[in-house]
């Protein structure tokens, strides 16, 4: 009985086991959807199979077909300038539109997708509907789907529409942007409005030592790595200590200092960041207090100068972040349990040995999940970098400053200079990079591995 009950079909088996082993009313639902369904009265679930399937068709015949098509070349028509003899002038006719013929391919391709998903559904559906009318067991109708929905099925009903947002305004424009770094859309050649597919072109280009933006991809990625290192580490590090002295209990007036710390968190950071640039600029406050003081005799090259950039940037991000820090571990400080310390105390451990051995693996533990995003939002830090130094000092014959993360040089290369085509390679690199380094990061750590350890 129980070997029986095991090789029983589900009724949410696979697509591919429904067209083998159903009938052929199954099959024929993947030629005309919500057939199955129709047959075992569920009428208004199939109808909206096969509504769905006619609009699929009526949108591949009026206009799918066509994207694909030109989605194989991104057109081939230019501009035409005809001369018009009764206004004797030349009229523009307008050509085909690359950008246009792309974007419409990748929502046609989606359409697609979804077609393929609609047949998989309407099959597993006809199926599914078929054991139940075979097994003597009553087929649910219309109004018992829809209990089910707010029932069984309550994460269908919640999830639908963040699940179709994160397909339209995140995967969309990604799977758009992947298509445009195999193109040679950019002002080079006049390649803004007519374009072509060039393959891995451009990743060639990018990664070639011996071209220009080849040697200036390496230097800015080993300078985005190293901010990236320097931001978040220097940021905890000092956070941390921050957070330890003020928790300490010899110290007074601890809401006090808090409040001291957390105070540039009010300040929005756009505003912090740019009064920063203008007091630390050739004639700002802070070389003008220096040269009155009789300190310096010449303004420091805070931004003139790549070593003092660099240097200045990192202070700087530790100036906006290192109060976050502080608040998250202030927090994770409070919730470890007293009794360790107390326990620690009785085995004769010291200070050193109770933060060695308790305090320091609890908030690694907890706080891995943190160091990670902000490792990925420190890669991507565009603010500190831009409203800062903007990337300054540049050399003239280079598109990128010295203290230029992927992130502004890639603002730069699509806003500055045009070339769409290099700016979605470096997307592309930056994209799979960060999600491979966090996952295996997170992957391996404590906060994964043990995460019922400290509970």
């Amino acid at each position: 009985m129980e070997r029986a009950k095991r090789k029983q079909p589900s009724i949410h088996t696979g697509a591919i086991f429904a067209l083998k082993n159903g009938s052929a009313i199954v099959r024929l639902s993947a030629v005309v959807c919500g057939l199955g369904c129709i047959v075992r009265k569920q009428f208004a679930k199939g109808l909206l199979y096969l509504a769905a399937e006619v609009l699929v068709i009526l949108y591949m015949i009026n206009a799918g077909t066509y994207n694909l098509k030109k989605l194989v070349t991104l057109g081939d028509v230019e501009q035409q300038k005809i001369w018009n003899e009764a206004k004797s002038l030349y009229e523009y006719v307008d050509g085909d539109r690359s950008l246009t013929i792309l974007l419409y391919g990748v929502i046609t391709a989606a359409v697609l997708l979804f077609a393929l998903l609609l047949i998989r559904s309407s099959v597993r559906s006809a199926y599914a509907a078929e054991l139940l009318y075979k097994s003597g067991k009553p087929v649910p109708g219309a109004r018992q789907e829809i209990k089910e929905l707010f029932n069984r099925n309550l994460q269908k009903t919640l999830l639908s529409l963040p699940v179709i947002g994160v397909l339209v305004f995140t995967i969309l424009p990604l799977v758009f942007m992947i298509c445009m770094a195999f193109t040679n859309y950019s002002v080079t050649d006049n390649k803004l409005v007519l374009f072509d597919w060039v393959g891995l072109a451009n990743f060639k280009k990018l990664v070639n030592l011996n071209g220009s933006l080849g040697q200036t991809f390496w230097p800015v990625l080993g300078w985005t790595i190293c901010w990236a290192i320097l931001a978040t580490f220097s940021n905890y590090i000092l956070g941390m200590l921050l957070s330890l002295f003020i928790n300490w209990k010899e110290i007074r007036a601890k809401k006090l200092w808090r409040f001291c710390f957390v105070l540039t968190v009010a300040v929005p950071h756009f505003v912090t960041l740019l009064i920063i640039k203008q007091m630390l600029q050739p004639n700002g406050a802070v070389n003008v207090l220096l040269q009155s003081l009789g300190l310096t005799e010449a303004p420091l090259p805070f931004f003139t100068n790549a070593t003092w950039a660099r240097v200045s940037v990192v202070l700087i991000n530790i100036w906006v972040g290192v109060p976050y820090v502080l608040l998250q571990i202030t927090g994770i400080l409070q919730n470890i349990p007293q009794e360790l310390y107390d326990s620690a105390r009785v085995d004769g451990a010291g200070p050193v040995t109770t933060f060695r051995k308790i305090t320091l693996p609890y908030m690694l533990f907890v706080t891995t999940p943190y160091l990670i995003t902000t490792f990925t939002g420190n890669i991507n830090n565009f603010n500190v970098i831009f409203l800062t130094s903007a990337g300054l000092p540049r050399p003239v014959e280079s598109t990128a400053g010295k203290t230029d993360l992927l992130i502004t040089w890639l603002y730069k290369l699509t806003i500055e200079k045009q070339y769409y085509d290099v700016g979605a390679v470096i997307g592309i690199m930056t994209f799979v990079t960060l999600g491979i380094v966090s996952l295996i990061t997170f992957r391996y750590s404590g906060s994964y591995k043990n995460e019922e350890g400290f509970r």
